[in-house]
């Protein structure tokens, strides 16, 4: 019986030190800013996604327990990356990656198709050009089969960001033909709580698609009790999210007169800025105050544009 019990235990272990999991944890930072932390359950190693308030990620650290080695950067907005500069003075030797050399303190610029890892996790970077020249998508994969993609700017739950540094062709790509072919069941982390002002969109230019109507009103509800909405996958955002249907929906065709898939991209982009428009001195106003709370660096303020992501 004893020596069962040793063998049962053994081979509790073995599974234990063969398995590798990931854990994310959405950090809420701004207004609507998400950062994420990225954890390798394993070897206890994380990175942090987006660091743009210090505060907000040492207590992450902190309560998770873990080694903060790197940080990575979907894009150089100051509102993902307006915290890299202290992050490398606190966290010495922390690798800082990104696709663009306007990230401050950048110490690994990646491609697409670049891999590396996080402790044992893998990390494959994917090129989305479009919201800005370098944004980067992060798809990472662990041992147990579990997929995520860290999409910043380009892709939020039921929308898309805007066409700062491209055209509806360049989103069209990253949407539709990088993350558009990642597995179904790959989780979607977004940069911004955008989801219900998404959706709400979504609806006035497909009336008809019930999956809207359905993720709308249970995205309601998640933010009236103070939830996340974050994650995602990819197999939802192509059932309700319209920049990643302007192939497949006829309502899209309708509502902008056409039929070509750039030109519906385009359009209902367009259609988008112009809803948001309404808002933009409210928008303006919280940005401003936002980046005196969160950042301590009188220049990079000045620096910091106005413009809302989505």
């Amino acid at each position: 019986m004893y020596l069962a019990l040793q063998l049962a235990i053994t081979r509790k272990v073995s599974t234990a030190v063969v398995n590798r999991k990931m854990k994310v944890i959405p950090i809420p930072a701004l207004s609507d800013n998400y950062m994420y932390l990225l954890i390798d359950e394993k070897t206890n190693n994380a990175a942090i996604i987006d660091p743009v308030n210090l505060k907000g990620i040492n207590k992450a650290v902190k309560e998770a327990g873990v080694k903060l080695t790197s940080s990575l950067v979907t894009h150089h907005h100051w509102d993902h990356a307006g915290a890299t500069k202290e992050l490398s003075n606190d966290y010495r030797g922390l690798f800082i990656y990104g696709g663009d050399g306007r990230i401050t303190g950048i110490t690994n610029k990646v491609r697409d198709g670049y891999v590396f890892k996080i402790g044992e996790l893998d990390v494959k970077c994917l090129h989305t050009p479009c919201h800005t020249t370098g944004s980067i998508c992060y798809y990472v994969t662990d041992g147990d089969g579990n997929k995520v993609v860290f999409t910043g700017d380009t892709l939020f739950i039921g929308g898309c960001g805007r066409f700062f540094e491209g055209n509806a062709a360049d989103m069209d790509s990253a949407l539709n033909e990088k993350l558009g072919n990642l597995p179904n069941d790959t989780k979607v982390y977004c940069g911004h709580e955008y989801t219900v002002d998404n959706l709400k969109f979504a609806h006035s230019v497909e009336p008809q698609n019930d999956e809207i109507t359905k993720k709308l009103a249970w995205a309601e509800e998640r933010r009236k009790a103070g939830n996340y909405t974050v994650p995602s996958t990819i197999e939802e955002e192509k059932r309700f999210n319209p920049f990643m249907r302007i192939r497949i929906s006829d309502e899209l065709r309708n509502v902008t007169k056409s039929t070509d898939p750039i030109d519906i991209m385009a359009k209902i982009r367009s259609m988008k800025n112009s809803a948001l428009c309404v808002n933009c001195t409210v928008q303006a106003f919280v940005l401003t105050f936002a980046k005196e709370q969160a950042l301590d660096d009188p220049q990079l303020n000045r620096k910091a544009g106005l413009q809302t992501a989505s």
